[in-house]
């Protein structure tokens, strides 16, 4: 049987997040059509946690009175996989700067990539990147570093319950990484390589679940437009 959603009463809904699209780009999209299709003004939308425009995967949309949970599924642990690229460094830790520094790869072998791994996990005091969302006196990080102004961002405590490297083809080494609310894994990126006494960023970044939620079970944004044009309710 065909399931009927009610989303002024409250639904939670899993996405899979495009690649280049921001989280509120996918929440303004559906709001958008769930307005249309309810001849409603307006309704609440949100999403439980912010996922980069440069990585895809499991984005969580609450709607209606489902919103009212969105800090509980804020706080789940986080799934990643993802490739880090040792040997080259960027401003904001990915591939949304250019790279500004290089490092020879010679040194570098699988036992002393994983030794970093497996020293990283547990309680991690970790700096977020100052291209960031994280506000500094009311401003957005990021807007500040492009700006080319001085960011000075406070470390957070974070907890990495897994770093598992499923494959190191230098310069690149795959991962999938298991860690608490508010990890920035740009920054394990970064500090990986820190650590190395080389450089590293994010080159690739998808987001598997969020405690037992899972990307398998979520829908593109395009399949829930459908599926919102066609709600019976």
């Amino acid at each position: 049987m065909k399931k009927v959603y009610d989303f002024k009463a409250g639904e939670v809904l899993l996405v899979h997040k495009p690649l280049h699209w921001t989280s509120f780009d996918v929440v303004n999209k559906l709001r958008y059509h769930i307005k249309q299709k309810l001849g409603v003004k307006k309704i609440k939308v949100g999403h439980a946690g912010t996922l980069d425009p440069l990585a895809d995967g499991l984005l969580i949309i609450c709607t209606g009175k489902k919103t009212k949970s969105i800090n509980d599924y804020m706080g789940l642990t986080k799934t990643y996989t993802g490739t880090i690229t040792l040997g080259a460094t960027t401003p904001s830790y990915d591939l949304e700067t250019e790279i500004d520094q290089t490092f020879p790869t010679e040194n570098l072998n699988a036992e002393k990539i994983k030794a970093v791994a497996e020293s990283m996990k547990g309680e991690y005091d970790q700096y977020p990147p100052i291209f960031s969302a994280k506000k500094i006196k009311g401003k957005k990080a990021y807007d500040l570093a492009r700006a080319g102004e001085e960011v000075k961002l406070q470390s957070k405590l974070i907890h990495i319950n897994t770093f598992d490297l499923e494959k190191i083809d230098l310069p690149e080494v795959n991962f999938l990484i298991k860690c608490s609310k508010g990890t920035y894994i740009r920054s394990i990126a970064h500090d990986m390589g820190k650590h190395l006494n080389n450089g590293g960023h994010l080159t690739a970044l998808r987001r598997e679940a969020i405690g037992e939620f899972n990307l398998n079970e979520a829908k593109t944004v395009e399949e829930w437009l459908e599926i919102i044009q066609e709600n019976e309710l």
